[in-house]
């Protein structure tokens, strides 16, 4: 089959993919005339599904073996699509296939593949669903018109193109990208030439829920790594100089220290840990080597299983159970600082009442050690102890800060490995993670100089709210926990993450 470039293809420009670098986005266009069913059908690939096809193909971007697997791949998802008239499954055929090939982030290609392809339907009920990448994150729309000769008497989608074949995706970031794999409508023949006609609504036929969606970054995020910035210049360039190098890392610590500022990074929690606790500096650093250390570890095990396993594991999907993972972890370590903290709080109670029942039976004793009078000094004790650093929660807390492996570092590593300078893909990763770790860091820091600003009878545990701070931190690592591990499970929307 010879390819070429359509007119509905060819328009189709380097884009930002609006669901991120893991993002393989569909649309299907369905079009009943005289003739009878046409689909125009495309995918996008983003950076790292891109890299995975190649690696799978076995061959790379300039290969001119590319056009005959496209078309061998375009056969393959149409084997994946299914149309139904009256219940009565319809064979399609595959026509003509365009494939474009444009660069991506991290000097990584996108790939996009898209087909004509044809059905022999009789007017009647359409029933059409998608089950390719069944569960991957994408921008999934579609769009049914009338032909000419044909009547569209009711639908269950419009004929209004969203994407304009996913050649310009809309950049309102407030609209949700359609996640449209099944579509119904009912169309006959006319004797003239006719636009389209919506009588009424249909219901979608009925289906299982589709599985949760992954949350992705989108690109142009603060801390993305986006097409043609200079780290994908660096890594591109011939010849590499010193100060080249030199400000490549400052830039990557400059993107982690970016990426580190947008949601889902932990900073809530880390925050509400240190004001409840009896933190120091060194436990901040140590915070922000350990995230550091974890960081750089998970994206380069995230990266091998996209050199090495692609064929059986989803990069997305291990992103998200360690996003689980990571939530979990924090929901375990503000359940048990919330335990701990309230018991500590409920024995005190207990033990202050009886301190004070004895010293109002020895109320007429004198002495030096006796500072329930004193009133220049302070209180001999806190009414409330904060709660002490456990090194292990401390760690745990770090592990699962730096877990979640970032679109940006993976694509920086995987364009270095590409380009033959993985060492280099590895240092910037290593500057990556050290900019993410330094606002951890930071902001542990600021935390605990504001906690030295008030006043001594609150930082000891006193008055009708401080008595309730370390156990208020501790209920807020908990929730945040809580909210992490949905957002990562894709019950919530990833903006809601803190």
């Amino acid at each position: 089959m010879k390819i070429r470039a359509m007119f509905w293809f060819a328009a189709i420009a380097a884009t930002a993919h609006p669901l991120g670098n893991f993002s393989v986005n569909h649309y299907s266009r369905l079009t009943p005339s005289a003739r009878g069913i046409e689909i125009q059908y495309v995918i996008d690939l983003a950076e790292i599904p891109t890299f995975e096809l190649l690696r799978d193909w076995g061959i790379d971007r300039s290969s001119p073996e590319l056009e005959n697997h496209a078309a061998a791949q375009a056969r393959e998802w149409a084997r994946s699509l299914s149309l139904r008239i009256d219940g009565r499954a319809v064979p399609l055929s595959v026509g003509k296939v365009a494939v474009t090939v444009s660069d991506g982030a991290g000097n990584l290609p996108i790939l996009r593949i898209g087909a004509r392809i044809h059905a022999a339907a009789a007017p009647g009920s359409v029933e059409y669903e998608d089950r390719n990448f069944e569960g991957r994150a994408g921008w999934k729309e579609i769009v049914i018109s009338a032909g000419e000769g044909a009547q569209i008497e009711s639908a269950s989608h419009g004929d209004r193109d969203l994407s304009h074949a996913l050649a310009e995706y809309p950049p309102d970031p407030a609209l949700a990208p359609p996640q449209d794999l099944r579509a119904t409508f009912r169309w006959s023949r006319t004797a003239v030439k006719t636009t389209q006609t919506v009588v009424k609504p249909i219901a979608q036929p009925a289906s299982p829920p589709a599985p949760p969606t992954p949350p992705v970054v989108a690109q142009g995020a603060a801390g993305a790594v986006v097409k043609n910035d200079y780290l994908s210049r660096l890594l591109k360039g011939e010849t590499l100089s010193g100060s080249a190098i030199a400000l490549g890392l400052l830039i990557a610590f400059a993107l982690g220290a970016a990426h580190a500022l947008t949601p889902g990074h932990g900073k809530t929690v880390v925050a509400a840990y240190l004001v409840g606790s009896r933190g120091t500096m060194k436990h901040a650093a140590f915070l922000g080597a350990v995230v550091t250390l974890t960081h750089t570890i998970a994206v380069f095990a995230l990266g091998l299983a996209t050199l090495f396993l692609f064929r059986f594991v989803v990069p997305e999907k291990i992103t998200q159970i360690l996003g689980v993972i990571s939530g979990l972890s924090i929901v375990a370590i503000g359940a048990w600082m919330l335990y701990r903290r309230i018991r500590a709080k409920n024995h005190h109670h207990h033990h202050h009442d009886h301190g004070h029942h004895h010293h109002h039976d020895h109320g007429h004793q004198h002495g030096p050690v006796h500072h329930h009078h004193d009133h220049e000094r302070p209180h001999s004790h806190s009414h409330v102890p904060q709660g002490d650093i456990s090194w292990a929660s401390l760690l745990t807390l770090a592990i699962s800060g730096g877990l979640v492996p970032c679109e940006s570092a993976l694509i920086l590593l995987l364009g270095a490995i590409a380009l033959g300078r993985a060492g280099l893909g590895l240092i910037l990763v290593l500057a990556f993670s050290l900019g993410l770790a330094s606002v951890l860091i930071a902001l542990g820091v600021v935390v605990l100089y504001a906690k030295h600003l008030l006043p001594d009878n609150v930082k000891a545990g006193a008055g009708s709210w401080g008595r309730w701070v370390p156990v208020g931190s501790a209920a807020v690592v908990l929730g945040v926990g809580l909210l992490l591990t949905a957002v990562s499970a894709g019950f919530v929307p990833a903006s809601w993450a803190l």
